[in-house]
This record gives structure tokens, sequence and C-alpha cells, in this order.
């Protein structure tokens, strides 16, 4: 795979997040002009490694790390004005450039208010063992609800108009306040001119950054700029297309509405997947493994969560709930990564079906609780014992690593291009021809 013949593209994950995506983005990204994050919030976490530094990335695209590139926070994001700046101000500290020549933010991108976050807290707190959903709590949820309902939704331009974002903080904490007595029985009340006064504040910090992101976005395409589209968590998180309810609030499949360009921007889409499955927090995992490969995979893996630290459910890689996904998603092009959190296991399992009571399935299930229920049908392949993390091409890995990622690729009907055999830059593999 050439870079430079990609064009603009999107990368996404496929499975519940976690994927890899920041490694990706980070490695790809020198072959490209800008840089722009479509969905999610303060919830996702993309890592990048360089030179035995780790950056933790939230809110801020994985191109701030490479010089030369355009940063851009789209609308379908909802933005933590307060997390973000923390976030701008760590990596300025750490020697990352940042201001309205790197990064942008739509002005029509939502924001994470406290109420936001508090509802997430509570709402969790309250559901019964069996409804909780594994938020990350930081009240992206809640937020994106308050977009859809459209009452009491506000965005990133208001902060720019003082009378006018003071008229709606305070119709919102009046709404807000009755609803958290009423339901949550929460005393605690929200002030309207305390908020409006800090988010005020972060709308001064913010201006420098601020634009029109749909004709930002545009206007570089049409310049012939190259566009990397950055999905957050994974397609089967997907609102529309995920393990309904328990999914994020956004649509993690839909770049083009997110970003505000018209399909056709990208020539290509790479899907992420690790060589195993992971998720965080609650839903249905057929092929989960609670027990010792479970806890193997997590400690060589690293396997916690970038934003909230939780160890994160390990199993073997599904193939159903992949290849269900690709087919949402329609990668062009595949990254396989932390294949070399499998070395030392003597066999390999690949889920290729499912045994719902007395039928075997090969379709990815709507139902949350035939998921539930759901029994893995493996095939088992063969593992390898040694390290692969100094291997540079793919014709040098042992013939089992070969054979693992080509059934990966052909249950995935989609050529594998990046395999990640450790978590710096340097330890890829491009396969050119494959």
């Amino acid at each position: 795979m050439r870079h430079k013949d990609l064009g603009n593209t999107c990368v996404l994950g496929l499975q519940w997040g976690d994927e890899g995506k920041g490694k990706v983005v980070d490695l790809l990204v020198e072959h490209f002009d800008v840089v722009a994050r479509y969905a999610g919030g303060a919830n996702a976490g993309h890592t990048v490694v360089i030179d035995s530094d780790r950056f933790a990335l939230h809110q801020v695209p994985s191109g701030v790390l490479r010089e030369g590139v355009m940063n851009i926070i789209a609308s379908g994001a909802v933005i933590d004005p307060a997390a973000l700046l923390g976030e701008i101000e760590s990596l300025r500290q750490r020697g990352v450039r940042l201001d309205g020549d790197n990064l942008r933010i739509s002005d029509r991108a939502h924001l994470v208010f406290p109420w936001h976050r508090r509802e997430d807290v509570i709402a969790e707190g309250a559901a019964r063992a069996g409804d909780k959903i594994g938020t990350t709590a930081r009240g992206i949820g809640p937020c994106y609800a308050d977009k859809a309902g459209r009452r009491w939704g506000i965005r990133v331009c208001e902060l720019c108009r003082p009378a006018g974002l003071r008229e709606r903080i305070l119709a919102t904490c009046a709404y807000k306040n009755a609803l958290f007595r009423a339901v949550y029985e929460c005393r605690e009340t929200f002030d309207a001119n305390a908020i409006t006064a800090e988010y005020l504040a972060f709308g001064e910090q913010l201006r420098p950054f601020m634009c029109d992101a749909t004709a930002v976005l545009n206007g570089l395409i049409r310049q012939g700029k190259r566009v990397l589209f950055e999905g957050a968590q994974g397609a089967l998180l997907d609102v529309d297309h995920g393990t309904y309810p328990f999914v994020t609030s956004s649509s993690t499949t839909n770049f083009a509405a997110g970003a505000g360009v018209p399909a056709s921007a990208a020539n290509s889409i790479l899907g992420v997947a690790k060589a195993y499955t992971t998720r965080v927090g609650r839903g249905p995992f057929p092929t989960e493994q609670a027990g010792e490969v479970g806890d193997i995979i997590r400690e060589r893996g690293g396997e916690y969560g970038t934003t909230t630290g939780r160890p994160r459910r390990c199993g073997w890689f599904d193939a159903v709930a992949t290849a269900y996904a690709a087919r949402v998603c329609g990668p062009t092009h595949l990254a396989i990564m932390h294949l070399d959190t499998l070395s030392g296991m003597r066999e390999l399992r690949v889920c290729v079906g499912y045994r719902i009571g007395k039928k075997i399935v090969n379709d990815f299930p709507a139902d949350v609780y035939s998921l539930e229920e759901a029994e893995p049908v493996y095939e088992t392949l063969p593992g390898w014992s040694g390290e692969i993390g100094d291997c540079r091409e793919f014709s040098k890995l042992p013939d089992e690593v070969r054979r693992y990622v080509e059934f990966i690729s052909a249950r995935l009907e989609t050529p594998v291009r990046i395999i990640s055999v450790g978590p710096a830059r340097d330890q890829t593999i491009i396969l050119e021809d494959n």
C-alpha cells in the first residue's frame, strides 16, 4: 500500500473501540495535510507512542504530534471545553505546538456542561446492575441526548454571544435543577451565573480555534489537500449499528455526517482491528475469556482504558462481529493491531459462528439478549512462540503469524495492509502487494 495512492482516507474501528486507531493515524499522517476528528468526545482515548514517549489523546486529533498538519474537531464531535483546554495545556507543556494554525474547532459542535457529567454519574449509579451501560461518566451521552432533543443543546458558536448564552444557560439550569430534584432527588443546584461566567471565559480561550469546519474542510479538499478522517470508539459501539443499548451516543461509522463533507470525499477506508477482541464496560461479549487467557492478553497488551484506566475485558478474535462491522463500514483495507500480544500462546481461537439455542448462526444478531446467550463456534489455529516486535517484513514473520493474518483477511473479505507488532511507530509492517 503506497500511502500516496490512498487519497482522502477514513480510519475507523471495527470492534468495540480501543483498536489502535491513534497509532494508525499517527503512522499515516505524514502523508496527509489534515486530520479531522468527526465523532465522540472526551470519552475517547487514542494512545500514540513516539520514541518511548506515550501520549494519551482524548479530544485533540492524533495529527497534532506531526508538524505542518491541520487538525480539526468537526461538528459531529462534542466538546468539553474544560477538558479540551486542559489537554491543550498539557500537550503544550510537553513541547507540542497548538494554536489556530494547526488546531481548529467546529463552531457547530455541541458543548458538554456540568449537568451532563452529573447526569451521567447519577443515572448510571441509580441503574440496576443489569441496566448499567458502563459509561465513562464524562457526560457524553447526556450531551448527545440534549443535542438530539433540540431544546437544551448549546453549541460552540453560542460562546461568542454573551447575552444569548446567559439566557440559554439560565433557562437550561432552571430545567435541569427541576429535573434533578424530581427524578434523582438531588438537592444540589446548578448556579447559572457561575456557569455562564465560566463558559464565557472558556469561549475567550477557545475563540482562536473556532471555525466553520464544513467550510474549512471542503475548501481544503477543493485545494487538493489530503484529509485523514479520524474516528472514535468502534463500529460495534455505533448508536445505530452497535450492541444497543451498550453503545456510545454518536455515529462512529458515518464520517461524512460528522465531518460535514460528502461521502465521496473519502477515497479509501482503513478498518482497524486488534488481533483479538476487547471491550470496556458492560454489554455482550461472546468470545470473552474471564480466566487465564484473558489475563495474559490484558497484561501483555496493556489493556487498560486510556480514558478511565479500567481493565478491559479480553477475549479471542470474533470474526462474526468484526465481519458485521466491516459490512457496515466497507473498509478497503485492514490494519491488524497488537499482533505481538499473542506471542507465546500455543494455539489461537477465532470465532466463526455463534450457537444460539439449537441453531448455529453466522450473522451478528441485533438482539443483545441473543448475544448474551451466544456460545462461540471456534476455529483453532496454531500459535507461535517467539517474539515478533523486531520484524519489519511480512515474509520474515513465522508461518503461524502469516497464516493467522491471512485467515482474518479471508474471513473479513478485505486485504490487510498494516500490521502492528508493537506500540512504537517503527514496530509496523506495511504490506504493499498482499
